[in-house]
């Protein structure tokens, strides 16, 4: 089974995550920021998932450490959990519209992390939560899952659907690209390596 649990403290943050690749979208995420806890349910449940997230962050700096440490050990999880990556799709490119926005969300689980994020015209809060935090999420996750990831938004005029359609399109994608397809043999590489 495709699964990592991790552990990881600073002393900004402790992080207890439970990951699994093939599971069937089971959450129980406890992050102290109530619109990320959402957003990443949403990832979850549209990824085909299970997460356990437990985070004691120093909320009462701001959300920033919080968020952008749970990008690191997700990055961490997923790149454990995905082995040899014998047999993946390895790429896929979704598009999720919420309501009036519409964001595409590519990847390749190429082992070379390399982020695109072309996002523009959010608030700079949905709530409480700080909206350039959602960048930070998912640099620091490509750094460490070592995928390549291109975010892109069609257009939007709220910001909360449009965070909403990135996280479900990249839920998604990942899933996609990490699915095991019975059709391909070894590693999808023609470098014979990942």
């Amino acid at each position: 089974m495709r699964r990592k649990q991790i552990s990881r403290t600073t002393a900004e943050t402790a992080i207890e995550m439970d990951f699994s690749i093939d599971g069937t979208g089971e959450t129980n995420i406890q992050t102290g920021v109530g619109f990320f806890d959402h957003m990443l349910t949403l990832f979850t449940k549209h990824g085909l998932f299970d997460l356990t997230v437990k985070c004691d962050g120093d909320v009462e700096v701001d959300q920033h450490h919080s968020v952008e440490d749970i990008g690191i050990v997700l990055g961490q999880a997923f790149y454990e959990s995905i082995g040899t990556k014998e047999g993946i799709d390895r790429y896929a490119t979704i598009s999720i519209p919420m309501d009036e926005a519409l964001s595409t969300v590519s990847i390749d689980i190429s082992g070379r992390p390399f982020f695109v994020y072309n996002v523009e015209g959010l608030k700079d809060k949905v709530g409480e939560f700080d909206t350039e935090l959602v960048e930070e999420f998912f640099q620091a996750f490509v750094s460490h899952a070592k995928v390549t990831l291109h975010i892109n938004l069609q257009y939007g005029k709220n910001s909360h659907h449009i965070i909403e359609s990135i996280f479900k399109a990249f839920g998604r994608s990942l899933n996609a690209a990490s699915t095991i397809n019975p059709n391909i043999k070894g590693i999808p590489s023609t470098k014979g390596m990942l």
